[in-house]
């Protein structure tokens, strides 16, 4: 099996492999499979080039505002200008038409509340462009309004607009909830305690790409879990002291 495993023609290879290569030499034993599978995890080098461990380690925790639009925004960009035409192939004019990005995203119905953001702060739907040009319904019902109607209508919208508000919270904490019943079917758990020794991923974004050389380690290590924090994050610690983390415990094993 060592011969096999790292002998001068093996590859290190995981525990199925590995049976299977002892098999293909005429060796069987009613134990073999699990024995190659034990051997395979205490060995260092396998460890080193394993692949990547895509389940979730941990259940989702999905974060729900108190209220829609509970949250700070900063305006880092300050005022946009005004353009026409799309944006070119350089994407290099893009802070040019996110305004028309951002009136698609606001009139447009979200999945997790079934209702668009502009009509969660207004209570009413947006006046497309297109309905001045050919008047709809409502257009036609508002032009024969007096002031003071118009007013008095528009006052009786909003008082429904914390109810509207509500119903999409409950909404969207369905949504959430349909979620992570989909996400758990595929965790499979595992933790670490304080002093045990980890492997990391030795770039995250080794998860996403493919890199061109294919006998590049994926994990480094070995490092000591010094602290388990709540949610699957863990603080790690070198040999000589030195402090990573927080670090996801998905990145681990």
């Amino acid at each position: 099996m060592e011969e096999a495993h790292s002998g001068v023609c093996g590859a290190h290879q995981s525990g199925s492999k590995l049976h299977f290569c002892i098999k293909r030499m005429g060796y069987y034993c009613p134990t073999m499979f699990k024995h190659c599978i034990d051997y395979s995890r205490r060995c260092q080098a396998y460890q080193f080039h394993a692949n990547l461990i895509h389940q979730p380690p941990e259940p989702l925790h999905p974060t729900v505002a108190s209220w829609p639009f509970d949250t700070w925004g900063l305006d880092v960009v300050g005022p946009l200008t005004k353009s026409s035409g799309v944006v070119a192939k350089s994407k290099r004019d893009w802070h040019e038409r996110i305004g028309e990005a951002l009136w698609a995203y606001r009139t447009t119905v979200r999945t997790p509340t079934q209702a668009t953001p502009y009509a969660l702060v207004y209570e009413v739907e947006a006046v497309l462009p297109l309905e001045c040009q050919i008047p709809s319904l409502r257009i036609a019902i508002q032009e024969g309004l007096t002031e003071e109607e118009n007013a008095q209508i528009r006052l009786e919208e909003l008082e429904a607009l914390d109810e509207k508000r509500l119903e999409a919270q409950q909404r969207l904490e369905c949504y959430q909830a349909q979620l992570s019943r989909a996400f758990n079917k595929k965790v499979r758990l595992h933790s670490f305690q304080g002093g045990d020794l980890v492997l990391a991923v030795r770039r995250l974004i080794i998860t996403t790409h493919r890199t061109e050389n294919n006998f590049l380690r994926k994990w480094d290590g070995s490092y000591v879990a010094k602290e388990a924090y709540t949610n699957g994050a863990y603080r790690l610690i070198v040999e000589d002291g030195l402090r990573i983390g927080p670090i996801n415990g998905k990145f681990l094993k």
